[in-house]
């Protein structure tokens, strides 16, 4: 096997532990800030809500460079760089920084945390100022779209009135298309990847596994755990299954094959225990570590509830669209299928929306946006840079245009 084939098998950044690993970014910082609040598509009304966010790169003079990188179910801020407590790089560490698919010598590049997540933005785990307590299960659902919502609020704190770019995969492709959708004079460019307008019954299917682990296991307690034993085993189970359906066949079979771990022991319930197995319980374990339970059910409910087109024709949704979109799918993706994004570029295209669409042969499944992936980087780093040359070039003519003639 070859040595790219080999970097690809290892797998993403986030649970997996590289040797030796360095970024070009180094040590980065998140930063939370407090936003003014937000009504959310329940009705609730949040009187503030508090934003954990990372920015690279510098802005422009003319602010017009700024990507929104939205993160998947199980991410946070941390896009890249070297966090200063764990040491572990950003879950795209691969493909943010400075000569990068997502270049920060070129781009200012936000990414933060969702609404409802755990890892400093407003969610289950934080204290509701009301009550003075964790709001565990009384926290109100949210939406793909109340997550965007959250971001507009920190895109406005930060001064910017146009995204150049909002791309992200899975979820954050989800999110992406809210923005294209939402908010159409604020963004140029749009990129979702391995994604989709609407869960399919076995998406929906495959979440429901995972939260029915959480809420039987018996630590669980109806979501008010806070100060007691988290359902940590059941938490473990949701992810474990969740991370079957982010491989693919051949991924499987070339990292694990139906290699043994280790030899048996006299406690064994089995006497086999196999490489898998062993992969797939760390998953959990690392898991458990980093991730509220709470959040993970209100993320993957909002995740199945989400619908862009709400029963409306493609026609009406995007009507109003201005960015120019690059799609991508995998052809090995059995979670998010190239069939989902091809659904997505037809509305598209029907409805007079410039879009490029891309389904790569990698073969690694759904995670192959988060690996180590050479075709998907240079398709993102071409797209980007493409897309801001002429977007200045635009800008420079329109300048031009306006400026009065020379007095001679």
């Amino acid at each position: 096997m070859s040595d790219a084939h080999k970097a690809m098998l290892q797998g993403d950044l986030q649970d997996q532990k590289v040797k030796d690993y360095k970024s070009d970014l180094w040590v980065t910082h998140t930063h939370t800030v407090t936003l003014p609040g937000l009504r959310t598509q329940s009705g609730y009304e949040f009187d503030q809500i508090e934003v954990s966010y990372q920015t690279h790169g510098k802005l422009t003079h003319e602010r017009d460079n700024a990507i929104l990188v939205c993160h998947a179910l199980s991410g946070d801020a941390h896009v890249a760089g070297i966090h200063p407590r764990t040491g572990r790089p950003g879950w795209w560490d691969y493909h943010v920084g400075p000569g990068k698919a997502i270049d920060t010598d070129k781009f200012f590049v936000i990414c933060a945390n969702v609404l409802g997540g755990c890892a400093g933005t407003t969610g289950p785990a934080s204290i509701n100022p009301r009550t003075g307590k964790p709001w565990a299960t009384s926290f109100p659902p949210v939406t793909i779209r109340d997550m965007v919502a959250a971001q507009v609020r920190l895109v406005d704190h930060l001064g910017i009135g146009r995204l150049f770019a909002a791309i992200g995969g899975s979820m954050g492709g989800m999110q992406a298309l809210v923005w294209a959708v939402d908010y159409p004079e604020r963004l140029a460019c749009c990129l979702p990847i391995a994604t989709c307008m609407a869960h399919s019954p076995m998406q929906i299917a495959f979440n429901e596994v995972g939260r029915q682990a959480i809420i039987t296991d018996p630590n669980w307690n109806h979501g008010h755990y806070a100060g007691r034993a988290k359902p940590e085993h059941g938490l473990a189970v949701a992810r474990m299954v969740g991370h079957v359906t982010y491989l693919s066949e051949f991924s499987m079979r070339h990292k694990f094959g139906r290699d043994l771990q280790r030899e048996a022991k006299p406690e064994d319930l089995f006497p086999e225990f196999f490489k898998v197995e062993s992969y797939l319980q760390h998953q959990g374990e690392a898991f458990v570590g980093r991730f509220d339970p709470n959040s993970y059910l209100y993320i993957t409910k909002a995740l199945d509830r989400f619908d862009l087109l709400e029963r409306r024709p493609p026609a009406e949704v995007f009507k109003n669209v201005k960015s120019r979109f690059l799609v991508i799918s995998f052809a090995s993706d059995w979670l998010y299928t190239p069939e989902q994004s091809r659904e997505l570029v037809k509305a598209l295209k029907r409805s007079n929306v410039t879009v490029t669409y891309l389904n790569l042969e990698t073969p690694y499944g759904h995670d192959s946006f988060l690996i180590q992936n050479p075709e998907f980087s240079r398709a993102v780093r071409h797209f980007l840079e493409s897309e801001y040359r002429r977007q200045r070039a635009q800008l420079k003519k329109a300048t031009q245009a306006i400026r009065p003639p020379a007095i001679r």
